[in-house]
């Protein structure tokens, strides 16, 4: 399953090549490839390569969301061309009760463009996975861009409005299965056993 990154936050189109996602199967989790232009802007973050670094989101980064939408609990990756990533578990919009997973993630850049390869173990995704986006990050001050996969309508935007992926009820159907195959069936998760959602 291939995605591409072709939009702002706010439903401009993006002025470079797209970024593009692909999510296919792995040994015991889900792959994650992304490939895109390597702005170099920010510079790199301060932490080691192939390691969790808290607040990623102000570097230059590619986010993807997975969603149960039904009690608001997802499951946040990001994937940083520098080699950092950052792994959020969230119950309720913006409430993340872990952070810093662990990650298996390797990235490599080639003079203008990027890639990366990461592999999201099983236990990291909640049950019921129903909705997904992406998103992507790059700039720095006034020139900072944010880019959605699924963006918000230009109909729907309200005077003054922010950049803000954490707006769920934007995110579109989805489903793991779509991915593993019918007759594929999630593995239980020691992580989320304890979490309730927010929504009943």
């Amino acid at each position: 399953m291939e995605f591409k990154i072709t939009n702002t936050w706010d439903s401009s189109p993006v002025t470079h090549r797209g970024i593009s996602l692909k999510l296919s199967p792995g040994d015991e989790g889900m792959l994650m490839e992304v490939k895109g232009p390597f702005f170099n802007d920010p510079s790199a973050p301060p932490g080691e390569k192939g390691k969790p670094y808290n607040q990623l989101w102000d570097f230059e980064v590619v986010e993807a969301f997975f969603l149960n939408s039904s009690k608001e609990l997802y499951l946040e990756v990001e994937l940083c061309p520098h080699g950092q990533h950052l792994v959020l578990l969230l119950a309720g919009r913006r409430k993340a009760w872990k952070k810093e997973l662990d990650l298996k993630y390797e990235s490599s850049i080639h003079e203008q463009n990027w890639e990366g390869r990461a592999l999201i173990p099983w236990r990291y995704f909640p049950a019921g996975v129903n909705k997904f986006n992406a998103y992507a990050i790059h700039g720095t001050g006034d020139k900072r861009v944010y880019e959605a996969l699924y963006p918000i309508p230009k109909d729907q935007l309200k005077e003054g409005q922010r950049p803000d992926f954490h707006r769920l009820e934007y995110f579109k159907d989805f489903s793991l299965s779509s991915v593993m195959g019918k007759k594929w069936k999630q593995p239980k998760s020691d992580l989320w056993k304890s979490v309730r959602g927010t929504k009943k």
